[in-house]
Formats: C-alpha cells, sequence, structure tokens
C-alpha cells in the first residue's frame, strides 16, 4: 500500500510544483502567496484531525522541523521557478532522494536489496538524462543555487517526515505542527518585507518630473505594468494552491511509514515528470531526444521498483 501512497504523493506534489511554476510568474506578493499555502495546509490538518480523531503524541513535536526545512524548500523552489528555467528547477526537486538514501543509510542503517538497488539508480539515471547535460551545454543555469537549495532541504523534510514515523507521531497532528510552523514563518516574512518597504518609501523624497517627456514616460511605465494582486486575491490563491501541498503530505507520511525511506523519496520524487510535460506542451519548451529517453527510463524504474519492491 505504500507504493499507492508514494505515487499519489508525487501526483500532488507535481501539480503543486506546476501551480508553483504558473503562479511564479504573476504579479502578487511571493511571502503572502506561500504563508497562504501553509495557513490552508494548517487549517485542513486541524479539521481532518477532528474527524479522524488521532492522538497528539511528542512525535508531532518534530513537525516544527519539517515545517523549517519545507519553509526553506518551498521559498526556494518558488524563487527557482521565478528566474530559472522550469526544467532545470523541476530537475532538482528530483534529485533528493540521491542525498536521502545515503542519510537514511548513515541513520538508521537502512540498506537495499540488489534489486531495489538496480531499480533506484535506474530511476536516478532517467531523473539525470531529462535535463542535466542539455542544460549544461547550453549554460541556461540561472537559478541554479536555488534549484540546489531545494534539493538540500526538500532532502531534510523527507528525512524528517521518516523520524516523525519512527517517533510513532501521527499524520494529521504532526501535519498540524508542519504547517502551523510554516505560515508562522511565512507570515512573519511577509510582515516583515511590508515593514521594510513601508520604511524605504517613506525615506524616499518624491521626485518632480520636470519635463512632458518625462511625464509620458512615466505614463507609459505604469501602464505597461502589470496590476498588482490584491492581498485577499493572492492569499486565496495561495491556500488553493496549498491544497495540492497537504494532500501530497497526507499520503507523503503513510509512504514513509510503510516503505523504504530512499525508495519513497525515489517515488515521490517522480513529481518532476509531471512539471517537465507541463513544460514541454504548455511552456512550449522544447524536449530533446535525451529528454525523452530520461523520461521514459525514470518510469522503467517505477515499475521495477513496484515490481521488485
Amino acid at each position: 500500500m505504500w507504493f499507492v501512497f508514494a505515487v499519489a504523493a508525487a501526483t500532488c506534489f507535481g501539480m503543486r510544483g506546476i501551480l508553483y511554476q504558473w503562479t511564479s510568474q504573476r504579479p502578487l506578493d511571493r511571502n503572502l502567496m506561500l504563508f497562504g499555502v501553509y495557513l490552508s495546509g494548517t487549517v485542513i490538518a486541524l479539521a481532518g484531525n477532528l474527524f479522524a480523531g488521532q492522538a497528539w503524541s511528542k512525535g508531532a513535536m518534530i513537525g516544527i522541523l519539517i515545517g523549517a526545512f519545507s519553509f526553506v524548500a518551498n521559498a526556494a523552489m518558488y524563487k527557482g521557478y521565478a528566474v530559472g528555467k522550469a526544467s532545470l528547477i523541476a530537475l532538482f526537486t528530483g534529485l533528493p532522494p540521491v542525498v536521502v538514501v545515503i542519510a537514511a543509510y548513515l541513520i538508521w542503517g537502512e540498506t537495499l536489496n540488489a534489486w531495489q538497488i538496480f531499480s533506484f539508480i535506474i530511476v536516478i539515471i532517467g531523473l539525470l538524462l531529462i535535463k542535466y547535460s542539455q542544460d549544461l551545454k547550453q549554460g541556461q543555469l540561472k537559478g541554479i543555487q536555488w534549484g540546489v537549495l531545494t534539493m538540500l532541504f526538500f532532502s531534510m523534510t523527507d528525512l524528517s517526515s521518516k523520524q516523525a514515523t519512527l517517533a510513532g507521531a501521527n499524520t494529521f497532528p504532526l501535519l498540524s505542527v508542519m504547517y502551523g510552523t510554516g505560515a508562522i514563518l511565512f507570515g512573519l516574512q511577509w510582515v516583515i518585507s511590508q515593514y521594510k518597504t513601508s520604511r524605504k518609501m517613506a525615506r524616499t523624497p518624491i521626485q518632480a518630473v520636470e519635463s512632458a517627456e518625462g511625464l509620458v514616460s512615466a505614463a507609459a511605465q505604469m501602464e505597461a505594468a502589470p496590476t498588482q494582486w490584491s492581498r485577499s486575491k493572492t492569499l486565496g490563491w495561495g491556500m488553493f494552491v496549498g491544497i495540492s501541498n497537504i494532500a501530497g503530505m497526507i499520503f507523503l507520511i503513510p509512504a514513509f511509514r510503510g516503505g523504504v525511506t530512499g525508495i519513497v523519496s525515489a517515488i515521490s520524487a517522480m513529481n518532476v515528470v509531471f512539471v517537465l510535460l507541463y513544460a514541454r506542451f504548455y511552456l512550449k519548451e522544447a524536449m530533446s531526444p535525451r529528454e525523452i529517453a530520461g523520461l521514459s527510463t525514470a518510469l522503467i524504474g517505477i515499475l521495477l521498483l513496484r515490481l521488485l519492491a
């Protein structure tokens, strides 16, 4: 059953990646939108526990760590989609399993059997084939630093999630703490950014436009600039996007509880496929034969994991 949960998590996270990429190109406040994502998760997790009645335990407090790591990972991924190529950032969202499988061995002594190792390697090779070499050749590495941060902190999110299941944490209490922590962090970041903006505007003197040409130029720039989304619209959209985020975590926690950490992480990382298909057919990014081979290889690896796990 853990395999089904992992695949469902990958599907939800793929939708999250698509929504993040689309949203990153819109004129809205990033911190307020992401605050909405985590506020939505908090509300859904608390409401879910009202019906499920799951017990709270000390293990649920690990959600504070998960929330902090997820805060950095989601902020980095969103920033990466805003400034970099969608397929390059998507690649790094697919690489955390490499870190996770090594860390799981060092921390918990988890090992893979020969067939699992073989399948895992096929998945990773597929993910690497998808975009890595082509982007290096073309020099299209803008935003790579955000991709690296995304990879590292999603790895720590996965590892913390596994540790929480080992500590006996139930899904909804754990997610309530996790999303509550993320909401507080993004809320604080939004408040700080608003404060800095207001201070900057107060200190900046208003410059009079001395020529008619200057007036025309300023007016033209104002007309050309897209209308900034209102706070209510931004928050509401963030809460909608947050549904895909917490849905993925609701599936991922049980998957970690029943499956091998590195394998579950590898399957959930297949959300990269959804983002790449979106980049190809909606954003019209070219897809080379190497990328098609990578997608096919990664999918074959997932099928082998299902058959041999």
